[in-house]
């Protein structure tokens, strides 16, 4: 199975995401400009399926950007923001009207704390690059959903980023840049959930900068920047990243002098099969769920 192998050598140290996340969480808006294009682009594609869900779970919600936006297009549905960074949850929780704040659960996406059977429309916008087991992820991804639920998520291919890995090798052998995982193996995942009619497919996207620290820059701030655990500890010598930024400048464009951020793009959805199947993992029932992150939240 390639994406569990994949994994194992290059398991994410969930500790540093959360840590990293929580502190991006009062100033992710401000630079998250691909991932609220990425969550737009998704949430157009919803204008092709016939669906009117009770409950939508928003699985690594973030600041709840799409939450508010499923909540004003299904305004009959209860959304969930569901996030393992429990200050981008407190985030989220300062949109929408006084009386329709979106529920939030603090939880982990390969261990979701929710009754089997419980929601119509799983939405999971640039989540899953963060899960260390895409078949435990996909299986409770099933698991929560209704017979006849949709799953429907993006996440990012190993071309992204292809610049800053490039220029990272030219330097060293170490670990600089997260790894991801290849649409084709993300959708053998999904079959081996058990998840029905998967549909995948690829968008290829570029951001630029005048220069690498720029992009280093935001990529800090979204708390985005590389959280393997066998990546380098400690701090970067300044000979190695001067050596890194002169290796990217290959990359320079020159009809505009700029330099490129790649970004494979990866599209999917599936839906779950009309006869379901039961689990013994521990959840909790939506009406648990209180306006109190603190009721609310599971550690995940």
């Amino acid at each position: 199975m390639p994406d569990r192998e994949h994994r194992i050598d290059n398991r994410i140290d969930k500790g540093q995401a959360r840590r990293a996340f929580s502190r991006a969480a009062e100033c992710y808006d401000q630079v998250a400009v691909l991932q609220r294009e990425i969550g737009q682009r998704m949430l157009d594609r919803l204008e092709l399926v016939r669906l009117q869900p009770r409950v939508i779970l928003d699985i690594g919600a973030g600041t709840g950007v799409a939450t508010a936006a499923l909540a004003a297009r299904y305004r009959k549905a209860r959304v969930v923001a569901l996030d393992f960074a429990l200050p981008m949850l407190q985030q989220a929780r300062k949109r929408g009207g006084w009386l329709r704040k979106p529920r939030c659960i603090c939880g982990d996406l390969e261990q979701l704390p929710l009754a089997d059977h419980s929601v119509d429309l799983v939405y999971s916008n640039a989540a899953l690059q963060w899960s260390n087991d895409l078949d435990s992820a996909f299986g409770e991804f099933r698991r929560v959903l209704r017979p006849g639920g949709l799953l429907m998520f993006t996440t990012f291919g190993p071309d992204t980023l292809k610049e800053l890995r490039a220029a990272w090798a030219a330097v060293d052998n170490g670990s600089h840049v997260s790894t991801f995982i290849d649409m084709h193996d993300v959708g053998d995942a999904l079959m081996r959930a058990g998840l029905a009619d998967p549909v995948m497919d690829v968008d290829r996207l570029t951001l630029t900068y005048e220069r690498v620290g720029g992009l280093m820059r935001e990529l800090k701030i979204l708390g985005a920047h590389n959280v393997n655990s066998d990546r380098r500890r400690g701090l970067t010598g300044k000979g190695r990243l001067q050596a890194m930024q002169a290796a990217y400048e290959q990359f320079r464009r020159a009809q505009d002098g700029l330099l490129p951020a790649s970004y494979e793009v990866v599209y999917g959805h599936a839906w779950a099969p009309e006869e379901g199947h039961r689990s013994n993992a521990p959840s909790i029932s939506l009406d648990q769920i209180g306006s109190d992150l603190n009721r609310a939240g599971r550690g995940g």
